[in-house]
């Protein structure tokens, strides 16, 4: 059966490949190669594989020219709407830029107009104690011309009664004529004198009445102004004290320690303003009294959020031009610790917030590396710098330039790589920018 089936193929391979024989000629001989068809079915095989394989290699390669134009007009487009969107970031940067700015310029206006408020609070409470104490003397003053005009009426009413019932009968002699008349004029002389005295009494009570309402109408518009001083000072503190409250809790910070962390900091005289004391002669402190204690309490309170918000990293670490490369995250597998802010090289670096420089200098992948304490537990972090300006225990202040930016260490290009680390742990630094974007 294996010799029908090998008969039927060499048939067949001899139909469609007949033995064939290729005669080389030369000078002096001539020999010729001789074709098995089992020779040229391989020869076509190998023949068509290497045609195949080329039409293969073409179409991919075709096909890949046509994906790579694809990709690359999909590559422009991205980078046009990439572009597009970086551009409305900026503008939108620079137009809280611009709020910012603006919102601190009605911060210190408020600030310059409660300083005036609470001077002219502090002299019409002056005012208001030397009225109360001049219409004590007023009143005391009437009290006793009253008793003097009593006291007065009663004598001469005494004096009139003792006259009507005088005992003494007339006398014809001259002598006792004379007597009569000196007691008649001694006793007219004295009512004169009594009524003289009555009248002076009256006319002084009632200027001191008069004296009195003036007083009483001055302290009404005293109290009216203080009034109007009150409203305008606590809605100062409500507009100036409550955006620095919720930066501070946007930016995870507890408020009640962070006052009185900044209040033992300040804990000597001229630190925190004291509230208000009036001698009330162990009474309870008047309405006033205490409303204007509240409102020093708020100044105090607006004071101090003032001092930590130049201690907390709520400042930008770059004021020029820049975009965001990279965020807080995890980044190609690996955690990435801070924000990196991208601009030319040579862009100025600002320190954000109050502190001290703990390092300066050369940090493994950080490459030129800045370092500064802050209070509260906080660190930030700046790193890849092309030049360092500080010292290694230098005191720094918010937005005191610091460094330059560069591109040393394990960096793929010019940029910052900022970082806030709270008791060592990092922490999203745009927590503490976002929170202070409504501020400053």
């Amino acid at each position: 059966m294996r010799t029908r089936l090998a008969i039927k193929i060499h048939n067949l391979l001899e139909r469609n490949f007949p033995e064939r024989r290729v005669f080389l000629r030369s000078d002096t001989d001539t020999r010729f190669i001789r074709l098995k068809p089992a020779s040229q079915l391989f020869a076509f095989l190998g023949a068509s594989a290497v045609v195949a394989w080329a039409i293969i290699a073409t179409a991919i390669l075709v096909m890949d020219s046509i994906g790579s134009g694809n990709f690359r007009e999909q590559a422009k487009r991205d980078q046009r709407t990439y572009e597009t969107r970086l551009n409305a970031l900026e503008a939108e940067r620079n137009l809280r830029a611009e709020e910012a700015l603006a919102a601190q310029q009605r911060f210190n206006s408020a600030l310059e107009q409660i300083s005036v408020m609470q001077t002219e609070l502090l002299a019409s409470e002056t005012r208001r104690r030397e009225l109360e104490t001049g219409i004590e003397v007023v009143q005391s003053t009437l009290r006793r011309a009253m008793q003097e005009r009593d006291s007065a009426r009663d004598e001469n009413e005494a004096l009139a009664l003792a006259l009507e019932n005088s005992d003494i009968e007339p006398l014809n002699t001259p002598e006792a004529d004379g007597e009569g008349d000196s007691t008649v004029d001694f006793l007219s002389n004295a009512l004169a004198q009594t009524a003289q005295e009555r009248d002076k009494v009256i006319e002084d009570a009632q200027e001191a009445l008069l004296a009195a309402d003036e007083m009483a109408t001055q302290i009404r518009l005293m109290e009216d102004r203080n009034e109007q001083i009150f409203r305008q000072l606590e809605e100062a503190m409500s507009i100036s004290v409550e955006p620095l409250d919720k930066m501070f809790r946007a930016a995870g910070m507890n408020t009640e320690s962070l006052l009185n962390t900044v209040r033992r900091g300040y804990s000597g005289q001229g630190g925190p303003l004291l509230p208000l004391s009036f001698s009330t002669l162990g009474e309870t402190p008047s309405p006033d009294a205490e409303r204007a204690n509240r409102i020093l309490n708020q100044m105090d309170k607006l004071n101090l959020y003032r001092i930590a918000a130049e201690k907390a990293p709520f400042a930008m670490p770059v004021k020029s031009s820049f975009r965001y490369t990279s965020g807080f995250g995890i980044r190609w597998g690996r955690p990435h610790n801070g924000t990196d802010f991208a601009a030319p090289h040579g862009t100025a670096i600002y320190s954000t917030a109050d502190g001290v420089v703990t390092h300066a200098g050369w940090l493994s992948g950080y490459g030129r590396l800045i370092k500064i304490k802050h209070e509260f537990g906080i660190e930030t972090r700046y790193a890849h710098l092309s030049a360092i300006r500080v010292k290694e225990g230098q005191r720094v202040s918010r937005g005191q330039r610091i460094g330059d930016m560069g591109n040393t260490g394990r960096s793929t290009g010019t940029h910052l790589h900022y970082e806030v680390r709270v008791g060592g742990k990092a922490v999203n630094p745009m927590i503490y920018i976002k929170a202070a974007n409504n501020v400053f």
